[in-house]
């Protein structure tokens, strides 16, 4: 009887374990941005930076690199709930929402970006800063006691060389962004000449001497 009712307590435990890990890869309307396996669906454009898939990651990487290198989705998208885990080993990092690219081949890409910092004195991870444009909007170049705030939450939340989770939602010219779980920037676009509402998300491997940088779990909701 004894042994009975621990191979029943075993069971259970597996079961919730195993429900937790579905409902984390089935939740409601999310569909993977990311199939796992190959870059399908995505390309790489800019600098010398590389990506490969592995592990049901997506790995940033690159000695030397010149230009910041960013592997893009092939489609763009407006509204939407974006959420995914990355972990930075070398190198800046983040990733881009409703960026865009210059005419060209090779286009310089732009716009809004996630940064994932790779500086933990100013742990600005989070942060919303706009790639070839305005640079920092959230904290705001131009606000220090905003920026202190902001780095004094950072160093409390941030996973520096360990996985962080991370969610983007866009709705209009409102951008709300939630890393490891806490509100980490609220910014509203009023620049009419600036203000972006469609464009594609983007990987980037910074330009330096070294970066590595994985990704996992990309998963979207487009909203109506």
């Amino acid at each position: 009887m004894k042994l009975t009712r621990i191979l029943l307590l075993a069971s259970l435990l597996l079961g919730t374990a195993a429900i937790g890990q579905a409902a984390h890869h089935q939740e409601d309307g999310f569909k993977p941005l990311f199939n796992g396996k190959n870059l399908d669906g995505w390309h790489i454009v800019g600098g010398t930076g590389s990506f490969k898939a592995e592990d049901d990651m997506i790995v940033g990487y690159g000695e030397n690199v010149k230009g910041n290198t960013f592997l893009r989705t092939d489609r763009t998208y407006t509204d939407f709930d974006f959420r995914f885990s990355y972990k930075r080993i070398h190198g800046n990092s983040g990733v881009m929402f409703r960026a865009l690219q210059r005419p060209g081949d090779n286009g310089r890409v732009y716009g809004y970006q996630c940064e994932h910092g790779n500086k933990p004195e100013r742990a600005w991870s989070g942060g919303i800063y706009d790639e070839a444009r305005r640079k920092w909007l959230q904290p705001h170049s131009t606000d220090p006691r905003g920026q202190a705030a902001f780095t004094q939450q950072g160093q409390q939340i941030i996973n520096h060389e360990q996985w962080n989770d991370v969610r983007i939602l866009c709705e209009g010219n409102v951008t709300k962004i939630w890393f490891n779980g806490e509100l980490r920037a609220h910014f509203v676009d009023t620049d009419p000449e600036h203000n972006t509402l469609e464009g594609f998300f983007g990987l980037q491997v910074h330009s330096g001497d070294k970066s590595l940088v994985s990704w996992k779990n990309l998963r979207i909701k487009e909203l109506e």
